[in-house]
């Protein structure tokens, strides 16, 4: 099983339009409605590519109610740590030959007991799970001290554990040794304050991660490719073109293929590959984390995959 922990979980309401014009009326001619937020995200990928699951994070009020029905009703297993205030909403908008535009709300307030209860609560299903991820932004009142705390708590356990996240709590996982590290070119940059421009860059960057205590680093490129860092080499991926309906939550698959083929002790270069395959499916697709099987094996055969040793 895989645990995939979303701090900040959130109601997706994605739209679609023909054209985007500000301050004029547009009516949707399509509505996703769904239970959104990278971790649920990278879950609804392992979920659609045929291993288990188990979302958590905090959820509070109607919407949160409505999250977890959403989820429940894609089949997707839960261990939701109720809280008092108001689960967010998040607006994802995509138009016509174009990517999409989102608006994210900053996210429900949580105390320190509720901070707490959430830590408890993965703690506790933790060693039920063969993999961890945790992804996402935090939610106003989840500190960094508790951020970190909880990932070394999990390290410490053995556990193998992902990170997809950005800014502070970016650079807060960094301190970490142990665990795993999947962001864009543009989050690790911003984390470093560098300019990672190609991945001839990234493969310097990601060299000094592994020898600062960094386990695996996976850095994607968008419809470039990706590079994988373990200890045993490194791996460059070429991403096939594909016509994209909406780049969101790509990066949540990629990370949701990489984990289903790790969990399967599939080889590094497969792990990449699938996970660039199921990146790739997403953004032909309307919707976080969605993807179609027919399109994942087709891609997954066009996808070109070099070796560097370290």
């Amino acid at each position: 099983m895989i645990l995939c922990l979303t701090p900040n979980p959130a109601i997706d309401r994605t739209l679609y339009v023909d054209t985007i014009k500000l301050g004029e009326v547009h009516r949707a001619e399509k509505v996703l409605i769904a239970a959104g937020g990278k971790g649920l995200n990278v879950a609804r990928t392992i979920h659609t590519l045929g291993c288990d699951a188990l979302c958590m994070g905090p959820i509070g009020g109607h919407s949160g109610d409505l999250l977890a029905e959403l989820a429940g009703q894609e089949g997707l297993v839960a261990d939701w740590t109720r809280v008092r205030n108001e689960t967010r909403t998040c607006m994802i908008l995509v138009q016509a030959n174009q990517d999409s535009t989102v608006i994210n709300d900053a996210g429900q307030i949580l105390d320190v007991n509720e901070c707490k209860a959430l830590i408890d609560d993965v703690c506790q299903r933790a060693w039920l799970a063969d993999l961890i991820c945790v992804c996402g932004s935090l939610p106003p009142g989840f500190s960094m001290e508790q951020y970190k705390s909880l990932l070394s708590e999990l390290v410490s356990i053995g556990k193998q554990v992902w990170l997809d996240t950005s800014g502070e709590a970016l650079r807060t996982a960094l301190e970490v040794k142990g665990v795993c590290i999947k962001v864009n070119s543009d989050e690790l940059g911003t984390a470093l304050d560098t300019k990672i421009l190609n991945i001839k860059q990234a493969s310097k960057i990601g060299h000094h991660l592994l020898e600062d205590g960094i386990s695996k680093v996976a850095v994607t490129f968008g419809k470039d490719g990706a590079i994988f860092f373990t200890e045993a080499g490194t791996w460059i991926a070429r991403s096939p073109l594909v016509k994209v309906v909406s780049s969101v939550g790509s990066g949540d698959a990629f990370l949701g293929g990489l984990l289903f083929a790790l969990d399967r002790d599939d080889s590094f270069e497969v792990a990449l590959r699938k996970a660039v395959s199921a990146g790739a499916a997403n953004a032909l697709e309307f919707g976080g984390g969605k993807l179609s099987i027919s399109e994942f094996d087709t891609l997954y055969k066009k996808v070109d995959i070099t070796v560097e040793d370290i």
